[in-house]
């Protein structure tokens, strides 16, 4: 069964997936301590892909794919013709710069698909990513939560103007969906709605 939630004209369900996301190799990276632990988030703007990855990293040579923002900067020109045709996205880790992603395309909303990829369950950069995806750098199209994302995240996903939200494959997608419900008038602007709770109701004196 799919684990895929898409929202359509603000109905939730579970779909079956399009779009197949390209992973890099996997790299022997030293990990990183900090007064003797593990360091478990990259830092923002942190460079953490190398150049032989981005070399052997496989492209299916059709269907749609969402490839790294690394793959897609490096390889672009071998890109070009299937950009054309609405089969290529691009996911974005927490960690990465998204000026880098909007210097990469004349219009940002020729990409059809955006994908975050949050790596740890904790990591609520993903949330201020879709956030400046929706609002300041104005994309449009589908905007899809991808990696470590679970149940209680899936409501605030929508807020931050996700669409579609691939869970993690060891958990319930029919479970998870029931979350965006579980909510119904947050006090706060988002950007699904941005106006607090005082301006969408009048209060009787």
């Amino acid at each position: 069964m799919s684990n895929l939630i898409t929202l359509n004209n603000g109905i939730a369900s579970i779909t079956e997936n399009e779009w197949t996301v390209v992973k890099l190799p996997v790299s022997q990276v030293e990990e990183r301590k900090q007064a003797g632990k593990v360091v478990l988030f990259k830092l923002t703007g942190e460079k953490t892909v190398s150049a032989e990855q981005i070399a052997n990293t496989e492209i299916p040579s059709n269907g749609k794919i969402i490839v790294p923002l690394s793959v897609f900067i490096a390889r672009k020109a071998e890109l070009q013709g299937r950009m054309t045709t609405n089969e290529i996205g691009v996911w974005v880790d927490t960690h990465e710069i998204l000026e880098d992603l909007v210097a990469s395309v004349s219009d940002l909303n020729s990409l059809p698909i955006i994908a975050v990829h949050v790596e740890r369950f904790a990591d609520g950069r993903i949330f201020s990513l879709g956030t400046l995806l929706r609002s300041r750098y104005g994309f449009k199209n589908e905007l899809r939560a991808i990696g470590d994302v679970l149940r209680d995240q899936l409501y605030f996903f929508k807020r931050s103007g996700f669409t579609s939200y691939l869970v993690r494959a060891d958990r319930s997608a029919t479970e998870a969906l029931a979350s965006l419900s579980d909510f119904t008038n947050p006090y706060q602007g988002a950007v699904d709605e941005p106006r607090p709770v005082f301006k969408r109701y009048n209060r009787i004196a």
